[in-house]
C-alpha cells in the first residue's frame, strides 16, 4: 500500500510529528482494497461499548477516490459530531481542539466526496513518559526509544468494511517505520469484538489485560492493551522468551559446527594441493 504525501511530515525538537501548517492538505492515498473500517467503541440502543458491524459488503468506491490529509481547526464541529457518534467516552472540548490543531498529534482523516469518512489520531511518546500501565510496553533498555499510541480510530457506518480503517492505520505504520519508533499501542474494550478482530488482522497482539480500566455509564469496563512492535522493538523477556532464544540459539549453534568442520577440511585439502 502505497501513499503520497503532499504535507511534509517532519519530526520537531521533541521528537514528535510536526507538520507544515500552510501545507496542510490533501494527502492522497492508493490502497490494495483489503481490510475493514471500524470504531474503537460504538454505542448502541443498548447502551455505549459495542460496536456494531455490518456484514461483508460489495465495495461502493475504489481507494483512488480517498484522499488522506490532516485534520485541521475548520474540522472541529464535525469531527466533535463524529466522536460523539462513535465512541461512548464523553471528551472535553479541549480533546478536540487537540486533535484538530496539535501538530504533535498525527490526526489523518479520509475524505470522500469532500467529507469525512474516517480519522485516525495518535500521539508519539518517549518511552520513559509512557504512563504507569504502559510502561512495560517496551523492554527496560529500549524505553530511550519512542512509542505511538493510537487514541482513536474510526469510520462512518456508510464506509465501513470498505478499507478504510486499513487505509488510515497503514498510513501511520508506514509513518512510524521510517522513525525510531519500537511500538504502536492502544486500549480497547474487552467486549469490542469487532475492534480486537481488526487490530488481530493487522498483527496486532494482546499485550495486557486491564480490569475495570473504562468507566462507562457508570459502569466500570475491562480493557485490553494491543501492542505491535516495529523497528526491532519488543517487551520485556519473560521466561518463555529466554527459553525460545536460548533454544534458537543452541540450534544455530549446532548446525554451525558441522559448516565450521567442512570449512576447515576444505582448507586443509587446498593447502596439501598448492604445496
Amino acid at each position: 500500500m502505497s501513499f503520497s504525501f503532499y504535507a511534509p511530515i517532519e519530526k520537531n525538537h521533541h521528537g514528535l510529528w510536526s507538520y507544515d501548517s500552510g501545507s496542510r492538505q490533501s494527502l492522497l492515498g492508493n490502497g490494495d482494497g483489503h481490510g475493514s473500517g471500524l470504531n474503537h467503541y460504538r454505542s448502541n440502543n443498548q447502551g455505549g461499548g459495542s460496536c456494531s458491524i455490518s456484514e461483508p459488503k460489495q465495495s461502493l468506491f475504489s481507494h483512488s477516490q480517498i484522499q488522506l490529509r490532516f485534520l485541521n481547526p475548520g474540522d472541529y464541529d464535525v469531527v466533535k459530531t463524529l466522536c460523539e457518534e462513535w465512541f461512548p467516552v464523553e471528551y472535553p472540548a479541549k480533546w478536540f481542539e487537540a486533535i484538530t490543531s496539535d501538530s504533535n498529534l498525527f490526526s489523518l482523516a479520509a475524505i470522500l466526496d469532500g467529507k469525512i469518512v474516517g480519522l485516525i489520531v495518535a500521539e508519539l511518546k518517549q518511552g520513559r513518559d509512557l504512563n504507569r500501565e504502559d510502561r512495560d510496553v517496551l523492554c527496560e533498555f529500549q524505553l530511550k526509544y519512542t512509542a505511538a499510541y493510537i487514541l482513536s480510530l474510526g469510520v462512518v457506518d456508510s464506509s465501513r468494511r470498505q478499507g478504510v480503517a486499513s487505509l488510515l492505520l497503514s498510513s501511520l505504520l508506514n509513518h512510524l517505520s521510517t522513525l525510531q519508533c519500537k511500538a504502536v499501542y492502544l486500549h480497547v474494550l474487552t467486549s469490542n469484538e469487532p475492534a480486537l478482530h481488526f487490530y488481530e488482522k493487522h498483527r496486532f497482539r494482546v499485550h495486557k489485560f486491564l480490569p475495570y480500566y473504562y468507566s462507562i455509564g457508570g459502569r466500570a469496563r475491562d480493557g485490553f492493551t494491543y501492542v505491535l512492535y516495529l523497528n526491532g522493538g519488543h517487551g520485556p523477556w519473560g521466561i518463555q522468551e529466554y527459553v525460545a532464544h536460548f533454544c534458537e540459539v543452541t540450534i544455530r549453534e549446532i548446525w554451525s559446527v558441522p559448516r565450521r568442520l567442512f570449512s576447515r577440511i576444505v582448507h586443509s585439502i587446498t593447502a596439501l594441493i598448492v604445496r
